[in-house]
């Protein structure tokens, strides 16, 4: 979930100086690209988990099942919020793993676990070395950037260029790497709705210059908005098929990645809703901003005029279930200030929607690693649309392995199996 935690903050206080950007080695490097997630990658970045969003519902257990689908062929780096932190996870992936063989830990300290949005964006310079892209961030915009647990997580990357002793490519504009979607030749797709949220003093025009700047694009697609059940909780409630209310579960007002993902660096693929679905009205506002998306994309070249190949890949239909008083993001959500004038029914047990998507899949040198849906007691169609995504994902990904997981535990958080994961190319040295 995308909030502070409490106990998290009074630990690593002593990280933060008075001045949030005081400390930032800052270079003089001109960016050249940063890597499309489908090239040949070094290493994939975790957070360890230290909270469970839901009771029940096991966010580490979805972590050691990704690090099991991984670490045969790929190093996975576990970072960990404290030393405390640190031990458990050595521990516990001790038992499995005695010679922790591709396994790497540092001590970053960190609030939340998702290091899609404010881990380390590795960048190419024109000299052929490394850099580290460094954006602002505001927790997702339910805070804003001065607020502790954002300085927290916006040094995040500060910490990791420290360990590999690179310079940083810094901005004051906030942007997430949930948001970003990059071919790795210099075109660049975002949600408009997201970025121009978070910076609303900012022009287009100023939020490409930063792109370019920080990421070496040359061309930035804007999309519309993301999917209705990513909208920000704060929002109010969504009105569900059967007429009843589903709160979101502290999402980020629609990050690109639920949606639209590059396969490599000329074919997008692109969520859609099947049409027996439309009933549902959360289906449906789906659909409107899908097609809405899928024409501006159709019309759309990359940075040397071509246009794209578009494979479109079924949405699974809406996913709810309940949170009441002890869930994490129940006693968060309860909190917060409603602008559709609604009260949160403090107390009582909750409908909530999760940001579920095929989409939000993790790409490795020779696995796709996605998510499922379908469980004991679920439509039969769950299963048929796990499978279907799982065909299509094979069938764009030939050479590739792919696995999909139960990663319920990581959306009824905010998020999925991509916004949790970071991957890091080919360095010159790895730190140890």
């Amino acid at each position: 979930m995308k909030i502070p935690i409490l106990s998290i903050l009074i630990l690593t206080s002593f990280f933060l100086g008075c001045n949030p950007s005081s400390d930032k080695k800052q270079e003089l490097v001109k960016v050249s690209r940063q890597m499309g997630e489908f090239e040949t990658i070094d290493a994939l970045w975790l957070i360890w988990p230290i909270t469970d969003h839901k009771e029940g519902e096991s966010v580490e257990k979805v972590t050691m099942a990704i690090i099991d689908a991984l670490i045969s062929d790929l190093r996975i780096v576990i970072s960990c919020a404290d030393d405390g932190v640190l031990k458990k996870a050595k521990s516990k992936l001790g038992e499995k793993y005695p010679d922790l063989k591709n396994l790497a830990f540092h001590v970053i300290p960190s609030v939340e676990l998702w290091t899609r949005d404010m881990g380390p964006v590795f960048v190419e310079t024109e000299n052929g070395k490394h850099a580290i892209a460094d954006f602002n961030f505001d927790s997702w915009g339910y805070s804003d950037t001065l607020d502790q647990s954002s300085r927290i997580e916006e040094k995040y990357d500060e910490k990791v260029a420290e360990l590999f002793g690179l310079p940083l490519v810094s901005s004051t504009m906030i942007s997430e790497g949930g948001n970003r979607e990059l071919n790795g030749k210099g075109t660049l797709v975002v949600t408009e709705a997201v970025e121009q949220g978070r910076n609303p003093g900012m022009s287009k025009a100023t939020m490409e210059t930063e792109y370019q700047r920080l990421l070496g694009v040359t061309k930035t697609i804007w999309l519309k908005e993301g999917l209705l059940e990513d909208s920000h909780t704060f929002l109010g409630p969504l009105s569900t098929a059967d007429a009843k209310k589903a709160y979101t579960v502290v999402t980020t007002n629609g990050h690109v990645d639920e949606f639209a993902r590059f396969v490599n660096d000329s074919t997008l693929l692109l969520a859609s809703i099947d049409s027996t679905e439309l009933e549902d009205p959360i289906a449906q506002e789906n659909h409107r901003r899908l097609e809405e998306n899928f024409k501006i994309l159709s019309n759309s070249t990359d940075q040397d005029g071509n246009p794209f190949k578009i494979v479109r890949l079924p949405l699974p239909q809406t996913i709810l279930t309940t949170m009441g008083p002890g869930d994490y993001v129940y006693d968060y959500i309860k909190t917060l200030d409603y602008q559709d004038g609604s009260q949160f029914p403090e107390g009582e047990t909750i409908t909530v929607v999760a940001p579920a998507s095929y989409l939000n899949f993790i790409i490795t040198n020779t696995v796709i690693l996605g998510q499922k849906y379908w469980r004991e007691g679920m439509p039969e169609k769950i299963k048929m649309q796990d499978a279907e995504a799982k065909r299509i994902l094979q069938a764009v990904f030939p050479e590739k392995k792919v696995i999909l997981l139960d990663a319920l535990a990581v959306n009824l958080g905010g998020g999925g199996l991509h916004c949790i994961s970071m991957h890091q190319p080919k360095l010159l040295s790895n730190p140890q």
